[in-house]
């Protein structure tokens, strides 16, 4: 993802922690103003990448973030949908099924994803590890007597295509797909984060035991929730000894149980060593290879007008060391360069009807040379030599 949309992203994440801060003191006017804040925030992400392929994921959150909004401005005497007539016990129980049923509901997401294995350049060792993980045993659970994981940790740098991994091993399974942030899983209601931890592991196995289909439980920015802390208060350890616990279960302990975690983070060296052990796979999502950001380079530009010069295998040797939604936000760049010369021209005009619009010039090597020079990688090498110090010592494929 581009530099701009990492920092929408970030922001985002921060006005979500800090509504939670506000939810959980009572201060429910700045709660609500910090839920909105996050709203607008992915709402923008989203108006930059019209067809983001994680567009979805980012609209689930803005819509549990709303109906928390909803709930706070009910909690100053809007009445909630149940039945006046009944006792106030039952009223009180009835407004607590539904919040429960509502919000833990729409965390699923009912059509799998639309994003292919073919659509997840390279990344060929990640795509490995899931298909032996989660695709093969779903189709062909006989063939595993010894059973097979149930936890997995996709790390790595931002924007190289951890959510749309996970999105691509749901979409080729015949199941669900139940995606949640660390923010909304320690919101859901106030002060209750380990039941919420229990009540979200609780409805996953349900898909799995009435419908008889898997579940993937996506977990993303999972170091926000199970990271380490130099001063954890009790609710936060009691969350964290929660979410170890259902792991421990989800791992089944000899049954064949077709449900999963798969956690995603950009710091994996900020996680407890007892979660690390709950993820069996724990997978490196790098930056693209040569090969990788050739094929991207393919994927980004066979829509747009080229110059014939303008050679794929070529670009990719220049921009070594950029992700993948790098990668995608620069052809953007360098195609905007001849449509702003378009509009900013003396000559254009607006078509009138029956007249053939005006066209843009061809994207030439140099606007890519000029986006280069302007754009550096979203990822340092610092980060990179983070990393590998790091899977050297806890990578498990």
């Amino acid at each position: 993802m581009s530099l701009a949309t990492q920092e929408l992203e970030k922001g985002a994440s921060v006005a979500a922690t800090e509504a939670i801060k506000f939810d959980s003191q009572g201060a429910r006017g700045m709660a609500i103003t910090k839920y909105q804040e996050a709203i607008d925030l992915l709402a923008r992400i989203m108006r930059l990448n019209p067809n983001g392929r994680v567009n979805p994921i980012y609209k689930e959150r803005c819509d549990t973030y709303s109906r928390r909004i909803e709930a706070l401005q009910q909690a100053h005497g809007v009445d909630p949908a149940i039945d006046p007539n009944a006792p106030e016990s039952e009223q009180r129980a009835s407004v607590k099924r539904q919040e429960g049923e509502n919000d833990f509901e729409s965390l699923v997401m009912r059509e799998k994803p639309n994003v292919t294995w073919e659509e997840v350049i390279g990344l060929d060792d990640a795509k490995k590890a899931l298909r032996q993980s989660i695709v093969y045993p779903t189709k062909r659970p006989d063939l595993f007597p010894l059973g097979w994981p149930r936890g997995m940790l996709l790390y790595g740098p931002p924007g190289t295509g951890k959510t749309m991994l996970a999105a691509a091993t749901a979409n080729e399974m015949d199941g669900y797909f139940i995606n949640v942030d660390a923010s909304s899983m320690m919101s859901k209601w106030l002060g209750e984060a380990e039941k919420n931890v229990s009540k979200l592991f609780a409805m996953a196995r349900q898909h799995v035991e009435k419908e008889g289909k898997p579940v993937i439980l996506f977990v993303d920015e999972v170091d926000s929730l199970l990271g380490s802390r130099n001063s954890e208060v009790g609710g936060e350890v009691r969350t964290k000894n929660q979410f170890l616990t259902e792991m421990d279960g989800v791992a089944g302990k000899g049954k064949d149980v077709m449900m999963y975690v798969i956690g995603a983070t950009n710091k994996p060296w900020s996680l407890d060593w007892a979660f690390l052990r709950r993820f069996q796979k724990r997978i490196y999502v790098s930056l693209p290879t040569k090969e990788a950001r050739q094929n991207l380079f393919e994927l980004y530009t066979h829509d747009l007008k080229m110059d014939p010069g303008v050679r794929p295998a070529d670009l990719a040797k220049r921009f070594d060391g950029y992700s993948a939604s790098d990668i995608r936000d620069i052809c953007q760049a360098a195609a905007m360069r001849s449509v702003e010369e378009l509009l900013n021209s003396p000559e254009y005009h607006e078509p009138v009807e029956g007249e053939t619009p005006m066209q843009p010039r061809v994207t030439s090597f140099e606007d890519f040379e000029e986006v280069m020079a302007v754009r550096k990688p979203s990822v340092s090498a610092e980060m990179i030599k983070a990393y590998h110090k790091w899977s050297s010592e806890f990578k498990a494929l």
